[in-house]
């Protein structure tokens, strides 16, 4: 995947992102704002920001630090899945939408009859199920709603040069029934010279945990369209709307400022796979993945 990136947080996406420092560029309209997340104020905010990754062979792995690659993974193929139930992801060694899915945080919403771990129609809902009428975590949705996700499959295909080939996790009719209303909300797919690019929109993006395994979770997924349809992986461009660091990722984020970025690692598809479905956890291998040690940051709930 190319791999170039440039932003407006000079001194912190470096780092964050893996890049090496000549490749980034400053913006001059770059505006930092506190955040007034509860009192005291617990985050930085910059906006907008925005990334693009243009270096062949290369897969976008955050190396100034361990990335949780089987996090990154495995949450994917659950929202390939249309999974809403966070224990599912939590029995495969994923905790990380274990803090949404809660007693005491669904409750806390207001969703006190829901079952512990239903987190409502989050992204792989919205990316099978677009529009159908969420009951709840268990329940067969086979054949309702827009499966987006097939459709810019299906798209990239019949029509290479459509420029509506996107999917979208946003639906304000659905928002009322999240845990989590989508943070990474809308991708757009390109075609061009058999090489596949993808366009992200992130409304929110936490610089310290998030953002890394966002692009990592999109990149991987465009690899995937990409071989199923026979293209090679092209441009990644990351739009954030409101880039933040909180403020108990500070001095996490002066270590990772001190670290040298290291190559990228690569990304190997193991087999043939004809449909998204189909994919496994063992089709994937990272391959010259030499990060820093892990950096440890409490999630924000």
């Amino acid at each position: 995947m190319y791999i170039k990136q440039s932003s407006i947080l000079g001194w912190v996406l470096p780092v964050i992102s893996g890049a090496h420092w000549g490749s980034w560029q400053m913006c001059p309209r770059a505006r930092l704002v506190l955040v007034p997340d509860g009192f005291p104020p617990t985050s930085f905010s910059l906006k907008p920001g925005r990334e693009r990754r243009t270096g062949k062979d290369e897969f976008p792995l955050l190396t100034t630090k361990r990335v949780f690659w089987k996090g990154v993974l495995e949450e994917l193929l659950w929202f390939i899945k249309g999974s809403t139930n966070a224990k599912e992801l939590s029995s495969k060694g994923v905790k990380i939408w274990d803090a949404n899915g809660s007693r005491d945080f669904l409750d806390g919403l207001g969703f006190s009859t829901r079952q512990e771990g239903d987190l409502g129609p989050v992204y792989g809902f919205q990316w099978r199920h677009f529009g159908a009428e969420y009951k709840d975590m268990d329940s067969d949705y086979s054949g309702q709603g827009v499966d987006q996700l097939q459709k810019v499959i299906d798209t990239i295909k019949t029509n290479p040069d459509d420029r509506r080939i996107i999917m979208c996790a946003w639906n304000p009719k659905d928002l009322p029934l999240m845990a989590l209303p989508p943070c990474h909300a809308l991708c757009q797919f390109y075609v061009v010279n058999g090489e596949l690019s993808c366009q992200l929109y992130q409304r929110s993006g936490d610089m310290g945990l998030g953002v890394p395994f966002n692009i990592a979770s999109y990149a991987l997924l465009t690899y995937m369209i990409a071989h199923i349809r026979g293209l090679q992986p092209g441009d990644f461009v990351h739009t954030l709307g409101d880039a933040h660091i909180y403020l108990n990722h500070i001095e996490p984020l002066k270590i990772q400022l001190q670290r040298e970025p290291r190559p990228f690692p690569k990304l190997k598809i193991l087999r043939k796979v004809e449909k998204i479905d189909d994919f496994k956890v063992e089709d994937f291998q990272i391959e010259g993945y030499n990060p820093h040690p892990t950096i440890k940051m409490e999630m924000a709930v």
